[in-house]
């Protein structure tokens, strides 16, 4: 035990932790934790809550990461995430464009393989799978996978670099079905679009795009043997001026809390 301080020492001890409580506050989650007393870094989730963050997100992730941020928000008082949603290759030409961001999770592994220089050590937060999406009744009677290479359909598909157009491709070759798309979309949510608007009759997407889409169109599932898994890592971002804070975000995503959300929302577990 330490000796009883004097009223001089104790009121040099309060001033000091009371300058050391402002410095870590106006910190904002940098690069470099606050040390405490006894010279150990002061935990990531104490530069949360005071931290703005942007985060780089794939546009499958929507709907989740607008309820699991307000989520974050609630849990950290004083905590800020912003999104902001694009297809994966999309947000890795911003971030290789030096784009001001903080986190980046994309829908693929590959895309967050590609930009290791300009990442921490990524985390797989969630897994999804794909789906047929057809027009409203489904007029043309959409079972399968192999329905989808009739010609009288007008099919949409997102573009071979897009994640979900990759996996599109990987399961439609392997099953040896040919397509000939009506157009090749950016993203999923623009694949979803053109089905939910009847510019075309179905299209591949992700389990969880369709389920939000509610009844604008029917759902029609691919059984796992035809499938492709898509897995979801999230990082931080090195360009990060709140590196601290962003880790703690990403770590986030790993809680029960967060997963609930996930698995609430058709997301699989990673």
């Amino acid at each position: 035990m330490y000796p009883t301080p004097t009223r001089s020492r104790s009121a040099a001890a309060a001033l000091a932790a009371a300058l050391l409580a402002g410095l870590t506050a106006c910190g904002g989650g940098g690069d470099e934790p606050a040390a405490s007393g006894a010279g150990s870094p002061a935990p990531a989730s104490l530069e949360a809550p005071r931290a703005h963050l942007t985060v780089l997100a794939a546009s499958s992730l929507t709907d989740v990461f607008r309820t699991a941020g307000a989520a974050y928000e609630k849990a950290h008082p004083g905590a800020k995430v912003t999104f902001s949603f694009a297809g994966s290759q999309e947000l890795a030409a911003q971030v290789k464009q030096g784009a001001p961001a903080d986190a980046l999770v994309t829908a693929d592994t590959r895309t967050m393989d590609g930009l290791r220089a300009e990442t921490g050590e990524p985390k797989i937060i969630a897994k999804n799978r794909l789906v047929i999406a057809a027009g409203k009744g489904n007029p043309f009677k959409v079972d399968e996978l192999r329905d989808l290479g009739d010609p009288r359909l007008k099919v949409v598909l997102a573009a071979p670099e897009v994640p979900v157009g990759r996996y599109s491709k990987q399961i439609l070759d392997a099953q040896r079905i040919e397509v000939k798309p009506v157009s090749q979309e950016p993203n999923v949510r623009a694949v979803l679009g053109k089905v939910e608007m009847g510019e075309a009759d179905a299209g591949l997407v992700y389990r969880t795009d369709s389920a939000a889409s509610g009844d604008k169109v029917v759902t029609v599932e691919i059984p796992d043997e035809q499938n492709a898994v898509a897995s979801y890592p999230a990082a931080v971002l090195k360009q990060s001026g709140n590196s601290g804070a962003a880790a703690a975000f990403v770590a986030w995503l790993g809680t029960p809390e967060a997963q609930k959300i996930f698995q609430d929302a058709g997301f699989q577990q990673p």
